[in-house]
């Protein structure tokens, strides 16, 4: 059974790649602006580029969904898990950090790729130190988790997923108004819903980790009392 340590730092890892998931995801959709749309594509300067912004766009949602598959299977454990989130998260940061570069030198901008670059690079170098440090040598993915540790790791990468997609208009709305309009306000329902759900969803599953907590501590207790 895992110590106290190892599973908190479970919980953490599996929360990180489900924030980095919903990132990598919002950063894929969003790109349609400098890959697709013609007005967009004139006034950010990338109508020579759009070869580049069109596959990352592609691509970064395709690991975006590669992502949700890794956190769903990360929670409920299996044998080679952990090798398959490092193969995402480095391919994941590998794409976000070309946009990041990309839109540096053309845009002379990079957000809100930067955020993206920054989530994939924090969460494969927190499943690098789980991997290869002592800090991550009680952690195993391989086995399932308890039913509270599952509920508990799920809402808690639902609900600040939640908070990134409902927080989008804040650290990317600056980078995505042009004269005065806002291009995310065009998404602002889906946004708002995606968000709101997420959250809700979250808050649920960890309220109801707590009960499942404590129903387990009772079922370990019980025994020792009729002993």
């Amino acid at each position: 059974m895992e110590n106290k340590n190892a599973r908190g730092l479970k919980i953490t890892a599996i929360v990180f790649m489900g924030l980095n998931t919903g990132m990598n995801i919002l950063g894929g959709t969003g790109t349609v602006c400098a890959a697709f749309i013609p007005l967009y594509v004139m006034v950010l300067g990338t109508k020579d580029y759009q070869w580049l912004y069109q596959t990352l766009m592609i691509t970064t949602i395709l690991i975006g969904i590669a992502g949700v598959w890794s956190t769903v299977k990360l929670i409920k454990g299996g044998k080679d898990l952990f090798k398959w989130a490092l193969i995402i998260l480095i391919i994941g940061t590998v794409l976000s950090g070309t946009q990041f570069f990309a839109s540096l030198s053309i845009r002379g901008a990079a957000t809100p790729a930067n955020v993206k670059f920054l989530s994939n690079a924090v969460t494969l170098l927190l499943f690098l130190i789980l991997r290869y440090t002592k800090l991550g040598a009680g952690v195993d993915f391989s086995n399932p988790s308890s039913k509270a540790d599952n509920k508990m790791a799920g809402g808690l990468a639902a609900f600040t997923s939640g908070l990134a997609v409902l927080s989008v208009f804040i650290w990317a709305g600056p980078s995505h108004t042009y004269m005065g309009e806002s291009w995310i306000d065009i998404y602002g329902q889906p946004i708002l819903f995606t968000g709101a759900v997420l959250v809700g969803a979250g808050l649920v599953s960890i309220i109801w980790s707590f009960f499942q907590m404590a129903n387990e501590n009772i079922t370990e207790i019980s025994p020792k009392s009729t002993m």
